[in-house]
């Protein structure tokens, strides 16, 4: 290596060294105190089959249309979208927080009723547009969450064993329908508008024979 090219390489060094050293050191915070909310995933069925003969122009399509219609929902219904991960919404419910008032909880089941409602006028919308149908799970609890603030984003993302559990009994329910963890259960079992039926219970090692609710709404 030359004496210029040596010089040139001890700059560019020196100049990757100093950006580093004054970058942020943290890019992610955590809150180290738990919060307690109702969160929800929205999941849609068998995505990969559906799309694996998409072009990728119609993939996007796809997955826009039905995360903008989901996300719309959950706005409507007092809910926080947290991110979209892969084929799935997940979501919670700021004011669950911390409250003695039943009511609240409307809106989290509401949600998931509007979304199975929804399933129609969002599958008009991938026939005008010349996609393949789309099902999907939804599924909801009410538990202990952590949250982490990004400093590329205004959202707070949240992550903690609550979440963890409404991932895996979203898989436990039947395409377009929702689910409810027993926890969330214990709150709402005395609304009067909604049928809950017992269909299953999950082990993860932390809440032995938790009990999952197949949850619709009684129509008039």
């Amino acid at each position: 290596m030359d004496e210029q090219t040596n010089d040139d390489y001890k700059s560019t060094i020196g100049k990757v060294a100093s950006k580093l050293e004054t970058a942020p050191k943290t890019i992610i915070t955590f809150d180290e105190s738990y919060k307690i909310y109702c969160v929800g995933i929205v999941d849609i069925v068998e995505s990969t089959r559906v799309t694996s003969t998409l072009i990728k122009s119609k993939m996007c399509s796809f997955y826009s249309v039905f995360l903008n219609e989901m996300a719309l929902i959950v706005t409507k219904c007092g809910g926080t979208v947290v991110k979209n991960i892969g084929d799935s919404l997940l979501y919670y419910f700021p004011q669950t927080f911390e409250t003695l008032d039943r009511s609240i909880f409307v809106g989290p089941l509401e949600c998931g009723m509007k979304m199975i409602d929804a399933y129609r006028t969002i599958n008009s919308k991938m026939l005008e547009r010349g996609l393949p149908n789309v099902s999907y799970r939804i599924s909801s609890d009410y538990g202990l969450v952590m949250t982490a603030k990004s400093e590329n984003s205004s959202t707070e993302d949240i992550f903690g064993p609550t979440v963890n559990l409404c991932a895996k009994i979203n898989k436990m329910t039947l395409a377009n329908t929702m689910v409810i963890g027993g926890d969330l259960y214990q709150i709402v079992k005395s609304f009067g508008e909604y049928t809950f039926r017992s269909i299953s219970e999950y082990n993860n090692g932390l809440k032995v024979h938790y009990p999952v609710y197949l949850t619709s709404k009684h129509r008039i």
